[in-house]
């Protein structure tokens, strides 16, 4: 007789479900994507660039006025209302608030020789707000300009100014820095020698000549001038002006005396 026992194994049961698959449709749209990507790229920089390259005239659509009027912010000392509108009139013409660039208003008014710098702002619908900053003359320069207390050459109308008492200054354009500083340095000297300058020139070959208050001309020549005003002080005592003549120059670039040339008293 067959005996039969429990059965110690459990069942078991198995999941035969699949996982679940990605939907084709949402890949197919990222494929999609990143393909048309570069596509969008490339049509954002074009766009860029028609938008850059036609920047002017997309300002200029939006101005129904061009610029009408001015406020000078400051008061001038040479600088007159005629003469910033003639400059403002000058070609290229103004434009309207949203399409004049500010540089080329700056630009136009830096033709001025005067006129050291230019601040400029725009005022909405027409206007423009000018603050002008103008060199201040310190010298006369080859006796038709001035310089600047920054050797700056400029030029400005006879009538708007009064150069007595300014020294007089003579040199190339490139060199009007060099020669303001060395009037101030040789100035120094001769006030230091009871001596007075009045005028003072460099030539192209860097040969420096002075003339003193007294119309007395210094011949220096190139290199240091403190050891030549220093012989001239010794020997202007000893010289012997001839009757109805009086000292004309004292040529010193000599190495070691002088040369003296004379002019008639009434010249």
């Amino acid at each position: 007789m067959a005996i039969f026992g429990k059965n110690k194994h459990k069942n078991v049961r198995f999941n035969t479900q699949k996982a679940p698959k990605a939907p084709k449709k949402s890949l197919v749209r990222a494929q999609r994507l990143v393909s048309i990507k570069p596509l969008i790229m490339l049509l954002c920089f074009a766009l860029m660039v028609i938008v850059y390259s036609n920047w002017q005239n997309l300002l200029d659509s939006l101005d129904r006025t061009p610029i009408r009027a001015y406020a000078l912010t400051n008061k001038t000392q040479f600088t007159t209302n005629a003469d910033i509108r003639e400059t403002l009139s000058k070609s290229p013409t103004l434009k309207g608030y949203f399409g004049q660039d500010i540089q080329e208003v700056k630009d136009k008014l830096l033709t001025i020789s005067w006129i050291k710098d230019v601040v400029v702002r725009k005022v909405y619908p027409d206007r423009l707000s000018i603050s002008l900053i103008e060199y201040q003359p310190v010298a006369i320069w080859n006796n038709i300009q001035y310089l600047s207390a920054q050797g700056d050459v400029f030029s400005l109308p006879v009538e708007r100014f009064d150069k007595t008492g300014l020294p007089v200054l003579f040199g190339p354009d490139k060199e009007s820095k060099i020669v303001l500083s060395a009037w101030d340095h040789i100035q120094a000297d001769l006030k230091a020698r009871n001596l007075s300058l009045k005028s003072l020139s460099m030539d192209n070959r860097g040969s420096w000549a002075i003339t003193l208050s007294n119309n007395v001309e210094l011949r220096l020549g190139r290199g240091e001038w403190t050891p030549k005003i220093d012989r001239f002080v010794t020997i202007f005592p000893k010289i012997n002006v001839p009757e109805g003549q009086q000292l004309a120059y004292v040529d010193l670039r000599y190495e070691h005396g002088a040369a003296v040339g004379f002019r008639p008293l009434s010249q």
